[in-house]
């Protein structure tokens, strides 16, 4: 991966979830990344086991500097948690890491993807449309939550 001169050697390397108390650790660093009590250990661990080889890190130096969680109901893939950190943006690993992730759907049959990026992450929904993503406006999306505490 390049950035202006700069060189980083970048692996990208599947999500296992001994990693994921780094991810944790960049989202939180992170603008524009919101993380849920759905972001346990746990709940990771089980998403992993459903959807194997899909999901993605970028270590720089043995630190995790990038992340892309993806997975598939059978019919359509869904990406969670695209984040590169701030100091190792504009050199492609996002873009990595997402191909490596579609590419992953493509081999299971699946050609169409969706994402979340929040309404105010104005930085994120550049960064989509600027690579090709439709911003839809034929769907509302609607959640549940069944629980009391709101960040479920």
């Amino acid at each position: 991966m390049r950035r202006r001169g700069i060189v980083w050697v970048v692996q990208i390397t599947e999500l296992t979830i001994e990693r994921w108390p780094d991810v944790l650790s960049l989202m939180g660093r992170t603008p524009g990344i919101c993380v849920r009590e759905a972001d346990s250990a746990e709940r990771v661990a089980a998403y992993l086991r459903r959807n194997p080889g899909m999901s993605f890190v970028a270590v720089d130096g043995g630190r995790v500097v990038g992340c892309a969680m993806c997975g598939h109901d059978g019919r359509r893939g869904c990406l969670h948690h695209v984040v590169v950190e701030l100091a190792h943006r504009r050199g492609g690993i996002a873009t990595a890491l997402v191909s490596r992730c579609l590419d992953r759907l493509e081999e299971e049959g699946i050609l169409k993807c969706h994402l979340d990026v929040l309404v105010t992450n104005e930085e994120g929904k550049a960064f989509w449309a600027n690579r090709g993503w439709k911003r839809r406006d034929d769907v509302v999306k609607f959640s549940l939550i069944r629980s009391a505490n709101p960040n479920a």
